[in-house]
């Protein structure tokens, strides 16, 4: 894992062209999230100011179970996935790309250990903030407060989705619910963990894809 931090003794010149680039390569990031509401000057600036860049390697983990999530990310570049042992066996829960932002909701906010890891599927770019400088900003600018609500209910949809796929519909179906609604997860992440997502084996998943 490594962290791309400004370095404050180099020259001057040099910290601002690496703040330049910074802010040019945050603008999927602050586009993502003035789609959910306006952001002030003042709110860019902050978040311009404190938020990190962390680079993951394909199979790196950005938590692992037993370990409390300190950090919520967005996603610039990259594939993960979030799983959880079931009976000493991986279960794949969800799979996060390009766009998307990425916590164990329950251990980040409320701050106590994970039952669930998360790991990079690709070589991953990521985009960061603390806890604890999230709920700086939650109280200073009073308008993240709505973004970070509508990403929480966001996601709990999308659980929601998952849920109802997988008990509510046959194998074939929760295959062709991923595939009309999720195309790039179909293409990008390996056999052996799509057909964990879709609770089924890779032998059935096999067949399914063969009528396809």
């Amino acid at each position: 894992m490594r962290e791309l931090k400004i370095n404050v003794s180099i020259a001057g010149v040099r910290l601002r062209l690496f703040y330049n680039l910074k802010l040019s390569t945050m603008e999927n990031l602050f586009t993502y999230l003035k789609s959910i509401h306006p952001l002030s000057a003042a709110l860019q600036q902050h978040l311009s100011t404190v938020l990190k860049i962390k680079e993951l390697s394909r199979k790196e983990y950005l938590l692992k179970r037993g370990r409390i999530n300190k950090e919520i990310c967005f996603i610039e570049k990259g594939l993960l996935r979030c799983f959880y042992l079931k009976k000493d066996k991986e279960v794949c829960s969800w799979f996060m790309k390009e766009g998307d932002v990425i916590i164990s909701v329950e251990s980040f906010f409320r701050q106590q250990v994970s039952n669930e890891s998360i790991q990079a599927l690709e070589n991953c770019t990521l985009y960061y903030l603390t806890y604890s400088e999230l709920q700086y900003i939650f109280h200073h600018y009073p308008e993240f407060n709505f973004v970070g609500r509508v990403l929480t209910e966001q996601y709990y949809t999308l659980s929601e989705q998952r849920l109802y796929s997988i008990r509510m519909q046959r194998a074939s179906e929760r295959y062709d619910y991923l595939l009309n609604n999720f195309p790039e997860i179909i293409q990008r992440v390996p056999s052996k963990y799509i057909a964990s997502y879709l609770s089924i084996t890779e032998e059935t998943l096999s067949r399914i894809r063969s009528h396809h």
